[in-house]
Protein backbone atom coordinates (compact mmCIF):
# COMPACT_ATOMS: atom_id res chain seq x y z
CA UNK A 1 0.00 0.00 0.00
CA UNK A 2 1.74 3.53 -1.08
CA UNK A 3 1.85 5.90 1.66
CA UNK A 4 -0.23 9.14 1.32
CA UNK A 5 1.45 12.34 0.09
CA UNK A 6 1.30 16.27 0.81
CA UNK A 7 2.96 19.20 -0.69
CA UNK A 8 3.31 20.46 3.45
CA UNK A 9 2.48 19.00 6.54
CA UNK A 10 1.83 21.00 9.79
CA UNK A 11 1.73 20.09 12.88
CA UNK A 12 -0.07 22.35 15.25
CA UNK A 13 -3.59 23.25 15.28
CA UNK A 14 -2.69 26.82 17.00
CA UNK A 15 -2.45 30.68 15.51
CA UNK A 16 1.11 29.81 13.95
CA UNK A 17 0.02 26.28 11.45
CA UNK A 18 -3.44 27.89 10.31
CA UNK A 19 -1.56 31.32 9.56
CA UNK A 20 1.54 29.48 7.06
CA UNK A 21 -1.55 26.93 6.06
CA UNK A 22 -3.74 30.54 4.79
CA UNK A 23 -0.13 32.04 3.25
CA UNK A 24 0.55 29.02 1.21
CA UNK A 25 -2.74 28.00 0.15
CA UNK A 26 -3.43 31.89 -0.84
CA UNK A 27 0.42 32.44 -2.62
CA UNK A 28 0.08 29.36 -4.64
CA UNK A 29 -3.40 26.83 -4.22
CA UNK A 30 -2.28 24.29 -5.92
CA UNK A 31 0.08 23.07 -3.01
CA UNK A 32 -1.78 19.78 -1.20
CA UNK A 33 -1.44 20.68 2.54
CA UNK A 34 -2.55 19.03 5.74
CA UNK A 35 -2.70 20.08 9.12
CA UNK A 36 -2.32 17.55 12.26
CA UNK A 37 -3.82 18.34 15.34
CA UNK A 38 -3.72 16.38 18.75
CA UNK A 39 -7.04 17.79 20.17
CA UNK A 40 -10.17 17.25 18.78
CA UNK A 41 -10.59 20.95 18.28
CA UNK A 42 -7.92 23.63 16.69
CA UNK A 43 -6.66 26.68 18.87
CA UNK A 44 -7.16 25.03 22.12
CA UNK A 45 -3.55 25.20 23.64
CA UNK A 46 -1.74 28.75 24.06
CA UNK A 47 -4.05 30.14 20.93
CA UNK A 48 -6.79 29.76 23.10
CA UNK A 49 -8.73 33.46 24.20
CA UNK A 50 -8.08 32.37 28.34
CA UNK A 51 -4.35 30.56 27.73
CA UNK A 52 -3.09 33.89 26.70
CA UNK A 53 -2.80 37.91 27.13
CA UNK A 54 -4.90 38.44 24.00
CA UNK A 55 -3.37 41.69 24.10
CA UNK A 56 -2.25 42.76 19.96
CA UNK A 57 1.65 43.43 21.16
CA UNK A 58 2.65 46.59 19.42
CA UNK A 59 5.17 47.86 22.43
CA UNK A 60 2.45 50.52 23.34
CA UNK A 61 2.36 49.18 26.36
CA UNK A 62 4.90 46.54 27.49
CA UNK A 63 7.56 48.13 29.45
CA UNK A 64 9.68 44.87 29.17
CA UNK A 65 10.14 45.80 25.49
CA UNK A 66 12.17 48.73 25.98
CA UNK A 67 14.71 48.65 28.86
CA UNK A 68 16.83 51.20 30.34
CA UNK A 69 20.50 50.90 29.61
CA UNK A 70 23.53 51.71 31.76
CA UNK A 71 23.62 55.12 30.72
CA UNK A 72 20.24 55.74 31.43
CA UNK A 73 18.65 56.04 27.79
CA UNK A 74 15.64 53.75 26.64
CA UNK A 75 16.51 51.38 24.10
CA UNK A 76 13.38 51.56 21.57
CA UNK A 77 14.36 49.05 18.86
CA UNK A 78 12.52 45.85 20.16
CA UNK A 79 9.34 48.16 20.71
CA UNK A 80 9.72 49.36 17.00
CA UNK A 81 10.52 45.92 15.70
CA UNK A 82 7.46 44.51 17.10
CA UNK A 83 4.99 47.25 16.36
CA UNK A 84 6.26 47.02 13.06
CA UNK A 85 5.35 43.26 12.46
CA UNK A 86 1.98 43.59 14.22
CA UNK A 87 1.51 45.45 11.42
CA UNK A 88 1.88 43.31 9.52
CA UNK A 89 -0.30 40.78 11.17
CA UNK A 90 -3.20 43.54 11.00
CA UNK A 91 -2.45 44.07 7.21
CA UNK A 92 -2.70 39.96 6.66
CA UNK A 93 -6.18 40.22 8.35
CA UNK A 94 -7.84 42.71 7.15
CA UNK A 95 -6.99 41.40 3.50
CA UNK A 96 -8.78 38.14 4.44
CA UNK A 97 -11.68 40.28 5.85
CA UNK A 98 -12.01 42.34 2.84
CA UNK A 99 -11.65 39.21 0.68
CA UNK A 100 -14.48 37.24 2.96
CA UNK A 101 -12.21 34.79 4.09
CA UNK A 102 -12.59 35.42 7.68
CA UNK A 103 -15.42 36.87 9.33
CA UNK A 104 -16.03 40.58 10.53
CA UNK A 105 -12.71 41.79 12.79
CA UNK A 106 -15.25 42.37 15.51
CA UNK A 107 -15.46 38.16 15.66
CA UNK A 108 -11.97 38.14 16.53
CA UNK A 109 -10.28 41.63 17.17
CA UNK A 110 -11.57 45.04 19.25
CA UNK A 111 -10.35 48.22 19.82
CA UNK A 112 -9.09 48.63 23.50
CA UNK A 113 -6.19 51.27 24.37
CA UNK A 114 -2.90 50.52 25.36
CA UNK A 115 -1.77 52.57 29.01
CA UNK A 116 1.49 51.65 30.91
CA UNK A 117 1.39 52.60 34.47
CA UNK A 118 3.83 52.79 36.99
CA UNK A 119 4.00 54.21 40.79
CA UNK A 120 6.77 56.33 42.59
CA UNK A 121 9.12 58.79 41.51
CA UNK A 122 11.84 56.70 39.37
CA UNK A 123 8.86 54.78 37.86
CA UNK A 124 7.52 58.07 36.68
CA UNK A 125 10.61 59.17 35.86
CA UNK A 126 11.09 56.19 33.40
CA UNK A 127 8.05 56.47 31.72
CA UNK A 128 8.55 60.05 31.11
CA UNK A 129 11.66 59.22 29.50
CA UNK A 130 10.42 55.94 27.51
CA UNK A 131 7.18 58.50 26.19
CA UNK A 132 9.77 61.05 25.04
CA UNK A 133 11.80 58.02 23.21
CA UNK A 134 9.52 56.71 21.42
CA UNK A 135 6.79 59.43 20.42
CA UNK A 136 9.59 60.54 18.52
CA UNK A 137 8.45 57.92 15.94
CA UNK A 138 6.00 57.37 13.90
CA UNK A 139 5.27 54.18 15.36
CA UNK A 140 4.23 55.90 18.28
CA UNK A 141 3.74 59.46 17.48
CA UNK A 142 0.18 58.91 19.16
CA UNK A 143 1.41 58.14 22.56
CA UNK A 144 0.27 60.25 25.23
CA UNK A 145 1.93 60.70 29.12
CA UNK A 146 0.08 61.94 31.48
CA UNK A 147 0.61 62.36 35.31
CA UNK A 148 -1.87 64.67 36.43
CA UNK A 149 -4.73 62.99 38.62
CA UNK A 150 -7.57 64.34 36.88
CA UNK A 151 -6.74 62.86 33.26
CA UNK A 152 -5.25 59.64 35.09
CA UNK A 153 -8.80 59.36 36.49
CA UNK A 154 -10.06 59.70 33.07
CA UNK A 155 -7.96 57.17 31.41
CA UNK A 156 -8.55 55.09 34.19
CA UNK A 157 -11.82 55.44 35.54
CA UNK A 158 -12.14 51.69 37.29
CA UNK A 159 -8.24 52.31 39.17
CA UNK A 160 -9.33 56.14 40.58
CA UNK A 161 -8.49 55.16 44.25
CA UNK A 162 -5.25 53.27 43.17
CA UNK A 163 -4.39 56.98 40.81
CA UNK A 164 -5.42 59.30 43.89
CA UNK A 165 -3.47 57.76 46.85
CA UNK A 166 -0.71 60.31 48.18
CA UNK A 167 2.42 58.51 45.85
CA UNK A 168 3.43 59.56 42.17
CA UNK A 169 2.35 57.93 39.71
CA UNK A 170 2.15 58.23 35.63
CA UNK A 171 0.65 56.53 32.68
CA UNK A 172 0.58 56.65 28.99
CA UNK A 173 -1.86 56.11 26.34
CA UNK A 174 -2.43 54.53 22.65
CA UNK A 175 -5.91 54.73 21.80
CA UNK A 176 -5.19 52.82 19.06
CA UNK A 177 -4.35 49.37 20.84
CA UNK A 178 -6.31 45.84 20.60
CA UNK A 179 -7.45 42.94 21.94
CA UNK A 180 -7.51 39.86 20.37
CA UNK A 181 -9.25 36.76 20.86
CA UNK A 182 -6.56 34.26 19.43
CA UNK A 183 -8.71 31.13 19.59
CA UNK A 184 -11.50 32.58 17.35
CA UNK A 185 -9.11 33.68 14.67
CA UNK A 186 -7.45 30.31 14.68
CA UNK A 187 -10.73 28.42 14.57
CA UNK A 188 -11.90 31.06 11.95
CA UNK A 189 -8.57 30.32 9.64
CA UNK A 190 -8.91 26.55 9.84
CA UNK A 191 -12.41 26.41 9.09
CA UNK A 192 -11.94 28.85 5.72
CA UNK A 193 -8.96 26.39 5.24
CA UNK A 194 -11.28 23.28 5.73
CA UNK A 195 -13.55 24.63 2.57
CA UNK A 196 -10.83 24.71 0.28
CA UNK A 197 -9.86 21.92 -2.27
CA UNK A 198 -5.97 20.37 -1.28
CA UNK A 199 -6.80 21.49 2.26
CA UNK A 200 -7.15 18.77 5.03
CA UNK A 201 -7.66 19.47 8.55
CA UNK A 202 -6.88 16.21 10.76
CA UNK A 203 -8.01 16.47 14.84
CA UNK A 204 -7.20 13.47 16.86
CA UNK A 205 -4.13 12.67 15.75
CA UNK A 206 -0.54 13.00 17.64
CA UNK A 207 2.31 12.94 15.80
CA UNK A 208 4.91 10.38 16.99
CA UNK A 209 7.94 9.96 14.55
CA UNK A 210 9.42 12.55 11.69
CA UNK A 211 11.97 10.40 9.54
CA UNK A 212 14.13 12.32 6.56
CA UNK A 213 13.87 10.45 3.86
CA UNK A 214 14.73 11.40 -0.20
CA UNK A 215 12.76 14.85 -1.38
CA UNK A 216 11.40 15.13 2.34
CA UNK A 217 9.75 13.85 5.43
CA UNK A 218 7.95 10.91 6.56
CA UNK A 219 5.42 11.93 9.22
CA UNK A 220 4.43 9.26 11.52
CA UNK A 221 1.00 10.35 13.46
CA UNK A 222 -1.23 7.98 15.99
CA UNK A 223 -5.13 8.52 13.95
CA UNK A 224 -7.87 8.29 17.27
CA UNK A 225 -10.50 8.29 13.72
CA UNK A 226 -8.97 4.84 12.50
CA UNK A 227 -7.79 3.97 15.96
CA UNK A 228 -3.98 3.59 15.02
CA UNK A 229 -0.87 4.62 13.34
CA UNK A 230 -0.51 5.47 9.92
CA UNK A 231 2.41 7.33 7.72
CA UNK A 232 2.24 10.55 5.16
CA UNK A 233 5.20 11.46 3.19
CA UNK A 234 5.97 15.61 2.95
CA UNK A 235 7.94 17.46 0.86
CA UNK A 236 8.04 20.07 3.72
CA UNK A 237 7.01 19.95 7.40
CA UNK A 238 6.68 22.70 9.65
CA UNK A 239 6.41 22.24 13.29
CA UNK A 240 3.96 24.74 15.36
CA UNK A 241 3.33 22.88 18.02
CA UNK A 242 3.91 25.40 20.79
CA UNK A 243 5.32 23.84 23.92
CA UNK A 244 5.76 19.86 21.92
CA UNK A 245 7.57 21.55 19.16
CA UNK A 246 11.32 20.94 20.49
CA UNK A 247 10.50 17.34 21.22
CA UNK A 248 9.42 17.19 17.53
CA UNK A 249 12.41 18.55 16.77
CA UNK A 250 14.34 16.42 18.37
CA UNK A 251 12.60 13.44 17.11
CA UNK A 252 13.48 14.96 13.74
CA UNK A 253 17.59 14.10 14.56
CA UNK A 254 18.11 17.75 12.75
CA UNK A 255 21.20 19.25 13.35
CA UNK A 256 20.22 22.67 13.96
CA UNK A 257 18.17 21.90 16.71
CA UNK A 258 21.42 20.16 19.39
CA UNK A 259 21.65 22.17 22.20
CA UNK A 260 18.19 23.82 22.32
CA UNK A 261 15.88 23.20 25.43
CA UNK A 262 13.30 24.20 27.41
CA UNK A 263 12.16 26.13 30.01
CA UNK A 264 8.54 25.52 30.99
CA UNK A 265 6.43 28.56 32.73
CA UNK A 266 2.72 27.68 33.85
CA UNK A 267 0.56 30.58 34.67
CA UNK A 268 -2.91 31.87 36.16
CA UNK A 269 -5.11 34.66 35.23
CA UNK A 270 -7.93 36.47 37.93
CA UNK A 271 -11.01 36.71 35.94
CA UNK A 272 -13.60 39.03 36.53
CA UNK A 273 -17.04 37.94 34.11
CA UNK A 274 -19.00 41.02 35.26
CA UNK A 275 -19.41 42.93 31.98
CA UNK A 276 -19.75 46.29 33.62
CA UNK A 277 -16.34 46.46 35.20
CA UNK A 278 -14.86 45.48 31.97
CA UNK A 279 -16.47 47.93 30.03
CA UNK A 280 -15.60 50.81 32.94
CA UNK A 281 -12.73 49.86 32.44
CA UNK A 282 -11.85 49.52 28.82
CA UNK A 283 -8.04 49.27 28.60
CA UNK A 284 -4.91 47.07 28.62
CA UNK A 285 -2.91 48.49 31.87
CA UNK A 286 0.05 47.25 32.14
CA UNK A 287 2.77 47.61 35.28
CA UNK A 288 6.28 46.96 35.84
CA UNK A 289 7.45 43.44 36.93
CA UNK A 290 8.22 42.30 40.48
CA UNK A 291 12.08 41.79 40.98
CA UNK A 292 13.11 38.26 39.67
CA UNK A 293 9.85 37.65 37.47
CA UNK A 294 9.91 37.08 33.87
CA UNK A 295 8.64 39.03 31.18
CA UNK A 296 5.29 36.51 30.99
CA UNK A 297 4.37 37.86 34.76
CA UNK A 298 3.95 41.59 33.80
CA UNK A 299 1.23 42.65 36.12
CA UNK A 300 -1.84 43.66 33.61
CA UNK A 301 -5.07 44.31 33.53
CA UNK A 302 -7.36 44.12 30.87
CA UNK A 303 -10.33 44.00 29.19
CA UNK A 304 -10.97 41.28 27.34
CA UNK A 305 -13.52 39.70 24.66
CA UNK A 306 -13.29 36.09 24.81
CA UNK A 307 -15.81 34.05 22.54
CA UNK A 308 -17.94 36.98 22.21
CA UNK A 309 -18.17 38.01 25.98
CA UNK A 310 -16.64 40.82 27.88
CA UNK A 311 -14.62 40.04 30.85
CA UNK A 312 -12.01 41.89 33.28
CA UNK A 313 -8.55 39.66 33.13
CA UNK A 314 -5.48 40.19 35.75
CA UNK A 315 -2.21 38.69 36.10
CA UNK A 316 -0.90 36.82 34.88
CA UNK A 317 0.79 34.60 37.47
CA UNK A 318 3.78 32.55 36.84
CA UNK A 319 4.48 28.86 38.11
CA UNK A 320 6.91 26.31 37.75
CA UNK A 321 5.75 23.20 36.20
CA UNK A 322 7.04 20.43 34.54
CA UNK A 323 4.90 20.17 31.60
CA UNK A 324 5.15 21.27 27.94
CA UNK A 325 1.37 21.54 27.30
CA UNK A 326 -1.33 22.45 29.25
CA UNK A 327 -2.65 19.12 28.34
CA UNK A 328 0.90 17.40 28.76
CA UNK A 329 2.81 15.19 30.52
CA UNK A 330 4.57 16.17 34.03
CA UNK A 331 7.89 14.25 32.38
CA UNK A 332 7.51 16.44 29.52
CA UNK A 333 10.69 18.71 31.19
CA UNK A 334 12.99 15.27 32.34
CA UNK A 335 12.33 13.79 28.20
CA UNK A 336 13.94 16.41 26.42
CA UNK A 337 16.98 16.47 27.98
CA UNK A 338 19.66 15.03 25.78
CA UNK A 339 23.64 14.80 26.10
CA UNK A 340 23.98 18.04 23.81
CA UNK A 341 21.31 20.29 25.53
CA UNK A 342 22.18 19.06 29.46
CA UNK A 343 24.99 21.60 29.45
CA UNK A 344 23.34 24.42 28.49
CA UNK A 345 19.94 23.62 30.82
CA UNK A 346 21.99 23.14 33.40
CA UNK A 347 23.79 26.84 33.25
CA UNK A 348 20.18 28.02 33.13
CA UNK A 349 19.45 25.92 36.25
CA UNK A 350 22.00 27.43 37.75
CA UNK A 351 22.21 30.96 36.66
CA UNK A 352 18.38 31.09 36.86
CA UNK A 353 18.20 30.31 40.43
CA UNK A 354 16.69 33.02 41.40
CA UNK A 355 13.31 33.11 38.60
CA UNK A 356 13.24 29.25 39.70
CA UNK A 357 12.71 30.42 42.91
CA UNK A 358 10.34 33.24 42.73
CA UNK A 359 8.34 30.90 39.88
CA UNK A 360 7.68 28.58 42.65
CA UNK A 361 6.88 30.95 45.40
CA UNK A 362 4.27 32.50 42.90
CA UNK A 363 3.06 28.66 42.14
CA UNK A 364 2.27 28.09 46.30
CA UNK A 365 0.74 31.78 46.51
CA UNK A 366 -2.93 31.82 47.90
CA UNK A 367 -5.37 33.30 46.50
CA UNK A 368 -5.95 36.18 48.92
CA UNK A 369 -2.35 36.78 47.70
CA UNK A 370 -2.85 37.30 44.10
CA UNK A 371 -5.81 39.15 45.53
CA UNK A 372 -3.14 41.32 46.90
CA UNK A 373 -1.51 42.07 43.59
CA UNK A 374 -4.69 43.03 42.12
CA UNK A 375 -5.61 45.84 44.68
CA UNK A 376 -2.32 47.51 43.69
CA UNK A 377 -4.35 48.41 40.65
CA UNK A 378 -7.98 48.35 42.16
CA UNK A 379 -7.76 48.80 46.24
CA UNK A 380 -11.15 48.03 46.62
CA UNK A 381 -11.51 44.63 44.82
CA UNK A 382 -14.06 42.85 45.47
CA UNK A 383 -12.72 38.76 45.96
CA UNK A 384 -16.07 37.50 45.36
CA UNK A 385 -16.23 39.31 41.99
CA UNK A 386 -12.76 36.93 41.17
CA UNK A 387 -12.17 33.76 40.02
CA UNK A 388 -8.64 31.90 39.12
CA UNK A 389 -8.42 30.27 35.54
CA UNK A 390 -5.71 28.52 34.53
CA UNK A 391 -3.84 30.45 31.51
CA UNK A 392 -1.72 28.26 28.90
CA UNK A 393 1.79 26.87 28.95
CA UNK A 394 4.94 28.49 27.50
CA UNK A 395 8.18 26.99 27.00
CA UNK A 396 10.48 29.71 27.11
CA UNK A 397 14.17 28.82 24.79
CA UNK A 398 17.13 27.55 26.40
CA UNK A 399 20.26 27.70 23.89
CA UNK A 400 24.02 28.34 23.65
CA UNK A 401 25.07 32.36 23.78
CA UNK A 402 28.97 32.87 21.67
CA UNK A 403 30.55 31.50 24.63
CA UNK A 404 28.87 28.05 24.73
CA UNK A 405 27.15 28.71 27.76
CA UNK A 406 23.51 28.34 28.32
CA UNK A 407 20.76 31.48 28.15
CA UNK A 408 17.58 31.62 28.93
CA UNK A 409 15.66 33.55 25.74
CA UNK A 410 12.30 35.14 26.22
CA UNK A 411 11.60 35.73 22.29
CA UNK A 412 10.54 33.52 19.72
CA UNK A 413 12.61 31.52 17.01
CA UNK A 414 12.50 29.65 13.63
CA UNK A 415 14.70 26.66 13.54
CA UNK A 416 14.89 25.45 10.00
CA UNK A 417 17.33 21.99 8.56
CA UNK A 418 20.09 23.24 6.06
CA UNK A 419 17.52 22.18 3.14
CA UNK A 420 14.68 24.29 4.09
CA UNK A 421 12.07 20.69 4.39
CA UNK A 422 11.92 21.14 8.05
CA UNK A 423 11.26 24.30 10.15
CA UNK A 424 9.75 24.82 13.63
CA UNK A 425 8.93 27.45 15.61
CA UNK A 426 10.30 27.72 19.87
CA UNK A 427 9.68 30.11 22.55
CA UNK A 428 6.71 32.36 23.21
CA UNK A 429 5.99 35.99 23.39
CA UNK A 430 5.02 38.22 21.54
CA UNK A 431 4.20 34.79 19.63
CA UNK A 432 0.72 34.87 18.05
CA UNK A 433 0.30 39.03 17.66
CA UNK A 434 3.50 38.53 15.39
CA UNK A 435 2.24 35.06 14.05
CA UNK A 436 2.07 36.40 10.06
CA UNK A 437 5.86 37.57 9.96
CA UNK A 438 7.21 34.65 11.87
CA UNK A 439 5.07 32.71 9.29
CA UNK A 440 6.67 34.64 6.20
CA UNK A 441 10.20 34.28 7.87
CA UNK A 442 9.29 29.90 7.25
CA UNK A 443 8.36 31.26 3.51
CA UNK A 444 11.36 33.08 3.32
CA UNK A 445 13.86 30.34 4.61
CA UNK A 446 12.31 27.20 3.32
CA UNK A 447 9.79 28.05 0.23
CA UNK A 448 11.77 31.11 -1.56
CA UNK A 449 10.30 30.32 -4.59
CA UNK A 450 6.46 31.80 -2.81
CA UNK A 451 7.66 35.27 -3.09
CA UNK A 452 8.45 35.56 -6.28
CA UNK A 453 6.75 35.68 -9.59
CA UNK A 454 2.81 35.28 -9.32
CA UNK A 455 2.71 34.00 -5.97
CA UNK A 456 5.09 37.17 -5.29
CA UNK A 457 2.40 39.47 -6.59
CA UNK A 458 -0.46 37.92 -4.63
CA UNK A 459 1.79 38.24 -1.37
CA UNK A 460 1.67 41.65 -2.17
CA UNK A 461 -1.92 41.82 -2.30
CA UNK A 462 -2.30 39.91 0.74
CA UNK A 463 0.36 42.49 2.81
CA UNK A 464 1.11 45.87 1.25
CA UNK A 465 3.73 46.62 2.38
CA UNK A 466 5.61 43.63 2.16
CA UNK A 467 9.74 43.79 1.35
CA UNK A 468 9.04 47.16 3.16
CA UNK A 469 10.01 48.93 6.12
CA UNK A 470 7.37 50.15 8.07
CA UNK A 471 10.13 51.44 10.22
CA UNK A 472 11.67 53.86 8.33
CA UNK A 473 8.76 55.03 5.87
CA UNK A 474 6.10 56.89 7.51
CA UNK A 475 4.09 57.52 4.33
CA UNK A 476 3.64 53.95 3.57
CA UNK A 477 2.88 53.80 7.61
CA UNK A 478 0.55 55.78 6.98
CA UNK A 479 -1.12 54.23 4.25
CA UNK A 480 -0.92 50.91 5.60
CA UNK A 481 -3.04 51.77 9.07
CA UNK A 482 -5.85 53.16 7.07
CA UNK A 483 -5.95 49.82 5.05
CA UNK A 484 -5.92 47.64 8.25
CA UNK A 485 -8.10 49.63 10.62
CA UNK A 486 -10.67 50.17 8.20
CA UNK A 487 -11.04 46.24 6.95
CA UNK A 488 -11.05 45.27 10.41
CA UNK A 489 -13.33 47.82 11.87
CA UNK A 490 -10.59 49.37 13.66
CA UNK A 491 -11.23 53.07 12.99
CA UNK A 492 -14.13 53.47 14.91
CA UNK A 493 -13.79 55.63 18.15
CA UNK A 494 -15.99 53.33 20.22
CA UNK A 495 -16.24 49.12 20.32
CA UNK A 496 -19.73 47.49 20.10
CA UNK A 497 -20.23 44.82 23.19
CA UNK A 498 -22.11 41.92 22.52
CA UNK A 499 -25.97 42.02 23.98
CA UNK A 500 -26.60 45.40 23.42
CA UNK A 501 -24.05 46.69 25.79
CA UNK A 502 -22.30 50.02 24.05
CA UNK A 503 -19.34 50.99 25.55
CA UNK A 504 -21.16 53.87 27.40
CA UNK A 505 -23.08 51.72 29.71
CA UNK A 506 -20.38 51.00 32.00
CA UNK A 507 -20.23 54.62 34.22
CA UNK A 508 -19.87 52.82 37.55
CA UNK A 509 -16.86 54.31 40.24
CA UNK A 510 -14.01 51.92 40.79
CA UNK A 511 -15.95 50.87 44.20
CA UNK A 512 -17.95 48.24 42.10
CA UNK A 513 -14.72 46.29 41.88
Amino acid sequence: MRTPKADVVLIGGGIMSTTLAMLIHSLDPSRRIVLLEQASQLGLESSDGWNNAGTGHAGYCELNYTPMDSLGAVDISRALDINARFEVSLQFWASLVRRGVLPAGADFINAVPHLSWVTGAEGVQFLRKRQQALAGHALFADMQFSDRSAELARWLPLMQSAVSQKQPCAATRVADGTDVDFGALTRALGEALDHRNGVTIRTDCRVTGLRRQSGGWRVSYQDAAIGGMTELDAGFVFVGAGGAALKLLQKSGIPEIRGYGGFPVSGLWLASDNPRLAMTHHAKVYGLPPVGAPPMSVPHLDTRLIGGKPALLFGPFAGFTTRFLKQGSTTDLVSSLRTHNLRPMLDVALSQWPLTRYLLREGTSRFEDRMTQLRQFLPEADAGQWRLVTAGQRVQIIKRNKQGRGVLEFGTEVVASADGRLAGLLGASPGASTSVSAMLSVIERCLPELTTGVAGHRLRALIPSYGKSLVTDASLLADVRRYSRAGLGLDHPQPTWPDGHGSDAGQTDSSAA
